[in-house]
Parts: C-alpha cells; structure tokens; sequence
C-alpha cells in the first residue's frame, strides 16, 4: 500500500504548497495528492478552495482571480503556520521528487471546467510524468474530458460520501474511471474492495490519520492511502507489522 501526503504533508506545513510537498518526501512518503484548478488568468494552481476565506482570509474567488494577484495570498499563517504561497501546478510538478506518484485532482464543480482537464494533460505530458500521475475529481465531466483528450492518462473516481453510494459506485464510476476509485474511508469494506480490485480497479482510502484504521485497509488491498500525516502512518504499520 502506498502512502500518498494529502495536500502534501498537511499536519505539518501549509496544505498544497511546496512546503507541505517537501515535507512529504522528508517524512517517506511514496507520492502526495492535490488540487488542481483554473485561477482568472487560466494559469493550473494548485488549492483546495473556490475561495480563499479559510486558507488566506481573503474573500477573493480562485477562477476570477488572476495568477500575479493569487501570489500576494499568504495560505500559511492563518493555518498556524509560516507565511506560504499558492504554487502553479507546473512549480509543484517540477519539484517533486523523480519517484513520487502524483494523485491530482481535478477541482472544478461546473460543468465548464475552464480548460482544466486539457491544461493538466497538457503539463504532464509536457513533463513527461503520465507514468506516474493519477487524475481524480468528483466531477465526472472533468474525468469524461481528460478521457477525450488524454485518453492514456490515469483516471479515478471521487466518490462523494454526501451522495448517493450506489449511483457513484456503479452508476457512474464505472463509466469514467480507467485506473482506480476514491471513496471515503469509511465506505471501504472487504467486500467493496475485494470487487474492485476484481474489476481491476485500485481504491484510494482517504483521508486516514489512525494507524488502526491504515492497518485495516492496508489488509484489505487497498492501493493508496491518502493521509495528512505519512511520516507517523508509515512508523505505525512499519511497528504493526
């Protein structure tokens, strides 16, 4: 079971920014997830948020804000820690290390996406990386367009835990996912991932803190678990096993 740092190693520097992904590799990690979108200028930065209240205390929206005035938003201090900055996703990319599997997901819940799908294609193909990334969203049109122009790339299913199981889980997942599924933790079962894997499919956990809680998916199969805090997750199955 890898081991992917949710926002990068968000327990312990400011979530989605170089930071927290060098912090990840610091702590072991086998590769990080993050969040892609299209600021106002339609450069790919990576951030969670539509809007930037929680993360800079700020009530500028992400799409309309362009990428020279997103730079002046401090996403480190008001999470308690050292003033940090939005990335592009190409910075993040370029800084990752060599062996890092990359989950990006695709943040976007409109049907126009704003390019988003063919953009992300673009940077990891420009980088050469389609070996190592994995595309993720909770909007399968996003999925539906990546399959149309980057039909090679890995793609994988967020199911919402706010939704309807069934229809995500097989309804529509297997419509857009290639590579692997994402639920919540809590709705993987042995039986659940016993049937994916069966259907060829890789289930990413997330998001997981308890070493109790890893230790039982990591028996069920699941592939990767996405977790806040991969340096204590991997001592903890490490000691367990």
């Amino acid at each position: 079971m890898l081991l992917l740092a949710h926002r990068g190693a968000s327990a312990d520097a400011p979530e989605n920014t170089l930071d927290a992904f060098a912090e990840a590799a610091r702590q072991g990690a086998d590769g990080v997830e993050l969040d892609a979108m299209v600021c106002g200028s339609g450069e790919v930065v990576v951030c969670h948020d539509e809007r930037l209240e929680r993360l800079a205390r700020l009530p500028w929206e992400v799409r309309a804000t362009p990428w020279w005035k997103l730079q002046r938003a401090d996403v480190g201090s008001p999470l308690g820690f050292a003033p940090a900055r939005i990335p592009l996703l190409e910075e993040v990319l370029e800084a990752l290390p060599a062996h890092f599997l990359v989950n990006i997901e695709l943040k976007c819940e409109r049907f126009d996406d704003g390019g988003l799908a063919k953009k992300v294609a673009e940077l990891v193909h420009r980088r050469g990386l389609a070996e190592r990334v994995v595309c993720s969203s909770f909007n399968p049109v996003c999925l539906f367009r990546l399959a149309a122009v980057a039909p090679e790339l890995r793609r994988g299913f967020l199911i919402d835990p706010d939704k309807p199981w069934a229809v995500q889980a097989y309804g529509v997942s297997p419509l857009v996912s290639s590579h692997s599924v994402h639920p919540f933790h809590e709705a993987c079962t042995p039986e659940r991932v016993a049937a994916w894997r069966k259907s060829h499919l890789r289930v990413a956990a997330w998001t997981v803190d308890d070493s109790t809680r890893a230790a039982a998916l990591e028996r069920m199969g699941v592939s990767y678990l996405i977790t806040n805090r991969p340096g204590a997750v991997r001592a903890a199955l490490r000691a367990a096993a």
